[in-house]
């Protein structure tokens, strides 16, 4: 009787000693990463707990995983795990691992869709993300995008993804609809989103768009041509570079886009605006101003008259000649928003007295 007593206390005492290891093994700093400061791990839906176990300790980011996953049942977490990608960062305990498959932490990817691209252009984005899954579908309508960084998570699908940034797009109009300026020459938000395209493309300088949206704006009120470039390239190309000057007979080709041809608005947007330019369509700032020119030093300046946009044009004339080289002075052909400095037969050419020339850089 003594012996059994004594096998027993034996017993509780190792099992109590068990118990004491497991609780403090639970807690305890787990394996290291094999690179970096984390192990990713990817649990597909409908996971066993058994196979997730053996999944986290084939790729080394579990040690115990007997224990792991007795803990699991024991503490009731088995049938709680999600499944989803997921970074186990190195030496992470157990007990922080069944948190992370617990809640659901799962990585979060990202992709930016920049403003001023096409939608064809963010279209063809979101096709050759790989983390992404289907098919995108056919190309979103021009301009029905919001441009933003979007987060996802591995499983989603592309489609889901477009149709995300169309609703972020919608949301925002909604939101600044109804606080627009009440004099816009213009009635929708499909007409706001049109303007909108015109000056991200114009625009380089957040602190700009305003600006240049009032001149825009002060144009249609007018019923003068808003005569810019980017609609020119737009109707040739569909937003893709033009990749080299825009020659004269192109001004004057009878596009629908062309706004030196056109009165008014074109027909449709010609890229993905972003929040700052549809804001500046709304809210344009109070000016006169009816041209605008590039400084040569970034940025522009504004003009209300011809005779002042004459003296702004004289003046980036002589930056650029400045800036020269005798390459460049034997150079021909037209260039939309330069990123080098321009050849004299590129410059803007002045308006004739009487006659509606538009803001040239």
């Amino acid at each position: 009787m003594k012996r059994l007593l004594l096998i027993l206390v034996v017993f509780a005492v190792i099992a109590a000693g068990v118990v004491e290891w497991a609780a403090a093994a639970w807690e305890t700093p787990g394996l290291p990463a094999a690179n970096g400061k984390e192990t990713v791990v990817l649990i597909a839906p409908r996971s066993r707990t058994h196979d997730i176990v053996q999944m986290l300790e084939a790729s080394g980011a579990l040690k115990f995983g007997l224990l792991f996953e007795l803990d699991l049942r024991m503490r009731g977490l088995a049938d709680k795990i999600k499944a989803g990608e997921y970074a186990v960062p190195s030496q992470a305990s157990m007990k922080t691992i069944a948190g992370i498959l617990v809640e659901g932490k799962s990585i979060q990817h990202k992709l930016t869709a920049a403003e001023g691209l096409t939608s064809d252009m963010i279209w063809k984005l979101v096709q050759a993300d790989k983390v992404l899954v289907g098919d995108a579908g056919a190309a979103p309508a021009e301009g029905s995008l919001l441009p933003e960084t979007y987060l996802f998570t591995r499983g989603e699908t592309r489609a889901h993804l477009l149709a995300k940034m169309a609703k972020a797009q919608e949301k925002f109009l909604d939101e600044k609809w109804s606080g627009r300026a009440q004099t816009l020459p213009f009635q929708s938000t499909r007409e706001a989103v049109i303007l909108a395209s015109i000056v991200e493309k114009e625009s380089a300088l957040p602190e700009e768009r305003r600006h240049i949206a009032s001149v825009f704006v002060n144009r249609l009120k007018i019923g003068m041509r808003l005569q810019t470039d980017p609609t020119v390239i737009y109707g040739l190309t569909r937003g893709y570079p033009l990749g080299r000057g825009i020659r004269q007979s192109e001004l004057e080709g009878a596009t629908p886009y062309n706004t030196y041809v056109i009165a008014g608005l074109p027909p449709g947007p010609i890229c993905n605006p972003g929040k700052d330019s549809i804001a500046a369509v709304l809210n344009p700032e109070p000016s006169d101003d009816l041209f605008f020119v590039a400084t040569g030093h970034g940025g522009h300046v504004f003009a209300s008259t011809i005779s002042q946009q004459a003296r702004n044009v004289a003046a980036y004339r002589a930056v650029l000649r400045g800036q020269q080289t005798p390459e460049t002075r034997e150079a021909s052909g037209r260039v939309e928003n330069p990123p080098v400095p321009l050849p004299q037969a590129a410059l803007p050419k002045l308006p004739a007295a009487g006659h509606k020339r538009p803001h040239r850089r």
